[in-house]
């Protein structure tokens, strides 16, 4: 197409404003709070870790819903089970729920045992120091029927339009990983035996990660990724998100957990017991993760042909192919090759 034809654009426009059907609703404060507690809306569990409003910030907040300021929507997604999930909004649901909510596990569920008492307000100053438990009644009610704005995703998106929009509204101070997101959006058994394996002590033994990714599904695409290159490498463009989000989509059905488990811990068990200590090569302080996989991959790949792996020369973390073909421009199906066959050689005794 020419610069400046839109030949076809209105065409296309319609076609894609097809795929995102929303709906528009308001709901009271205590009615949100209500369905959270009834599980009718849901904070995924990669979600419910991210509450990280400091009181003050959650005071502000409350204050504003106090006074009637403009607050922004909530956005909602429509889930399987036809549930409401938190797409953006968590800090507001979050401090919501721990102002009013009388559950201790509807609490605990976003990590706090105890309910929210307001502080450092310069407004409404008499409500320093104050939970809602302590609030008038009159005041109880005038504060519970505020209204909020609900935006809801319907379920005739189909999972790739979601994870679209959940990455477009995933732009707050703290935002979630690709992993995080692929969590909430995709859920189910398949991730679960993931998020499972992301725990297992060797490959905790092998990574060192920097403390913001300890907690943010790093860990478990680790494990992703391992399954979906050593079994669906072809499909691999150079797009990493879509690439793992197609392949667990695809995994989902047909996927064989006894055999692929038993084959992911047989290759952590070797590396553990061949480094006996973290996966770091020279003059890094954190784990490589692009070698990591390629060595975790070309293990598996090793195991899967019923041989069994074999340890590299000394000093095979810093082999100049393996490093060379990890960094810079990795994310090539060339680029990819090239790593896993070297780390391949390396496992198999022909690299040495």
């Amino acid at each position: 197409m020419e610069q400046g034809s839109f030949e076809g654009l209105e065409d296309q426009l319609a076609a894609e404003r097809y795929k995102v059907d929303v709906a528009s609703v308001s709901f009271s404060v205590r009615e949100l709070v209500r369905m959270y507690e009834d599980t009718e809306l849901s904070i995924a569990p990669s979600y419910q870790r991210k509450y990280r409003w400091p009181v003050k910030v959650a005071s502000t907040f409350i204050e504003s819903v106090f006074l009637g300021l403009p607050i922004p929507p909530i956005f909602v997604a429509t889930n399987d089970d036809f549930q409401w999930e938190v797409v953006d909004g968590l800090q507001r649901i979050s401090t919501l729920i721990l102002f009013l909510s009388e559950s201790d596990h509807a609490r605990k569920q976003i990590g706090r045992d105890n309910p929210l008492v307001l502080e450092g307000l310069e407004n409404l100053t008499q409500l320093n120091n104050v939970g809602f438990a302590s609030l008038p009644q009159a005041i109880q009610r005038y504060f519970a029927r505020q209204p909020l704005q609900v935006i809801s995703l319907t379920d005739k998106s189909d999972k790739a339009v979601r994870f679209d929009l959940f990455e477009r509204l995933n732009t707050g101070a703290i935002s979630l990983t690709a992993q995080e997101v692929r969590s909430a959006v995709y859920g189910g058994d398949f991730l679960s035996f993931i998020d499972e394996l992301a725990q297992n002590k060797d490959l905790k033994k092998l990574l060192k990660l920097q403390e913001s990714n300890q907690h943010d599904g790093t860990s478990s695409e680790q494990v992703l990724k391992f399954f979906a290159y050593k079994n669906d490498s072809e499909a691999f463009s150079g797009a990493v998100t879509t690439f793992l989000n197609n392949f667990t989509s695809k995994s989902q059905t047909g996927f064989n957990y006894a055999i692929e488990r038993d084959l992911f811990e047989k290759t952590v068990r070797f590396l553990a017991e061949l480094l006996d200590g973290p996966f770091l090569r020279n003059r890094t302080s954190v784990t490589p993760l692009v070698q990591f996989e390629a060595c975790t991959v070309a293990i598996g790949t090793i195991l899967s042909e019923g041989n069994s792996p074999t340890a590299p020369a000394v000093d095979w973390l810093n082999d100049a192919e393996l490093v060379a073909s990890s960094t810079g421009g990795t994310n090539t199906r060339s680029m990819l090759a090239r790593r896993v066959n070297r780390a391949k050689a390396l496992f198999s005794g022909a690299g040495n």
